[in-house]
């Protein structure tokens, strides 16, 4: 017996070890599904066999008949044990065990209870979507949770993760601002709490209110990156489809993001850190190029504006600035206020006037040499008082280019953000010295 049991426990590997390439390269959902209904009644009674051969050590069957034939019967017949059932095994009825069946029941109910944009069966068809435009069947899309018109389907969750996650790797401006999740168009207070106190004996205090004067509302705008047809169409399994789709999604959009974050326009886009006009015109700075490049002049024209309650921020600036400016700059007594330190993994961390230093690319914060006259240059700000407001679903949609005659994929994220104090922000711009002003007068 146990001998005939070790052999169909080996048989129902192979054949859910089959089973498992069978579903890999898959076309189709249904067929995904089928083989999937089929794996799970075969690790079904695979479990069950390997359950009854651990009873039978257990109980020291041997050869499972206990008269001390071997593989005897009580009739001194040979039958390979397929004949002597040990009190242990189950009753199979058509190829199931009653626990089987019970097992399969359970199985059932948690796959209910599971999220349905997470299943292998969505992700399957959510790649032959994406890649063959296959369209997806319509019991699964019919618990997507976007309610756009033009969306065709929700990516999976573990997809979706993916991409958050990166997003996170890829963006350093976007990694420290403030994530919430609130309904779009709530207008939220912002308390500004500031209580005047008097001694005993001048005069009697007033009694003063807290107040929410100001208030910050965030809407719906939608970012989305699109992706050829050609670039995807070649792939051929669930894994390899993944490390494509991240990574492209995630750069793109993350990009989107920390653009919007600088210069975004608040009206098809979040509003951005220098377009935002409720930035203190006392906080914006111009400073000439004596004063760029010299500690006096930052140490004045700067850091004096900085704001005892908002000294925890960083600045922000161009990468060629911090290189060729600020890097190696030197205060009154020759102590460096600008410089690159090296950790132990050998990873460059900048630091300007004791603040972390956050360098961007041009299309965020233009360079000292290619800014104009009015151009900022440099941001100090303290990132967590901006806030990005999504609930950080993703869809994905397919259309046919005409204009090319070609297929292609966009993925949608639902975003808005706004600075949500901006009295701490300091916004630096590129002057001119006097003389230099003089001479274009002239």
């Amino acid at each position: 017996m146990k001998d005939y049991l070790k052999k169909l426990i080996k048989k129902k590997e192979e054949r859910a070890k089959e089973l498992r390439k069978l579903i890999q390269a898959a076309s189709t959902a249904d067929e995904v599904r089928s083989l999937g209904d089929t794996l799970n009644a075969v690790l079904e009674e695979l479990q069950d066999a390997k359950e009854q051969l651990d009873k039978l050590d257990e109980d020291g069957d041997g050869d499972g008949n206990g008269d001390g034939k071997g593989g005897e019967n009580g009739n001194g017949d040979e039958d390979e044990g397929r004949s002597v059932i040990p009190s242990g095994a189950q009753v199979r009825n058509a190829g199931v065990t009653t626990l089987a069946a019970f097992q399969t029941a359970q199985a059932a109910q948690k796959r209910e209870k599971t999220d349905p944009h997470d299943t292998a069966e969505y992700r399957a068809a959510f790649m032959n979507y994406v890649c063959r435009n296959v369209p997806i069947p319509a019991e699964m899309r019919a618990a997507a949770t976007t309610a756009a018109a033009d969306a065709g389907a929700a990516i999976p969750t573990t997809l979706m993760n993916e991409i958050i996650m990166k997003l996170d790797t890829y963006g350093n401006i976007y990694a420290k601002v403030r994530k919430l999740n609130v309904q779009g168009g709530v207008a939220i207070p912002i308390v500004s709490l500031k209580p005047a106190a008097t001694w005993v004996g001048e005069k009697s205090s007033d009694a003063q209110k807290i107040e929410a004067n100001s208030k910050i509302t965030f809407s719906y705008f939608g970012v989305e990156c699109k992706i050829a047809q050609t670039l995807l169409v070649n792939v051929a399994t669930i894994e390899a489809f993944q490390a494509l789709f991240v990574p492209l999604a995630a750069e793109a959009i993350v990009k989107a993001l920390e653009i919007a974050i600088m210069n975004g326009n608040g009206t098809s886009q979040p509003l951005g850190i220098l377009k935002d006009s409720r930035v203190p015109a006392a906080n914006v700075i111009t400073i000439t190029p004596s004063e760029f490049t010299s500690w006096e002049g930052w140490h004045k024209k700067v850091k004096a504006k900085m704001k005892k309650a908002y000294r925890n921020g960083d600045f922000i600036m161009n990468q060629a600035t911090f290189d060729g400016y600020i890097d190696g700059m030197v205060d009154k007594n020759g102590q460096p206020i600008g410089r690159t330190n090296y950790g132990i993994n050998g990873e460059e961390t900048y630091r300007f006037l004791g603040k972390t230093v956050e360098t961007v690319e041009d299309d965020l914060i233009a360079s000292w040499d290619d800014a104009k006259k009015g151009d900022v240059v440099a941001v100090f700000a303290n990132l967590q008082d901006y806030a990005i407001n999504s609930n950080m679903q993703m869809t994905a949609v397919k259309w046919t280019d005409n204009d090319t005659n070609e297929v292609k994929n966009k993925c949608i994220m639902i975003v808005d953000g706004k600075l949500v104090d901006a009295n701490g922000v300091l916004i630096i711009k590129k002057g001119e010295d006097a003389a230099s002003a003089a001479t274009s007068e002239s």
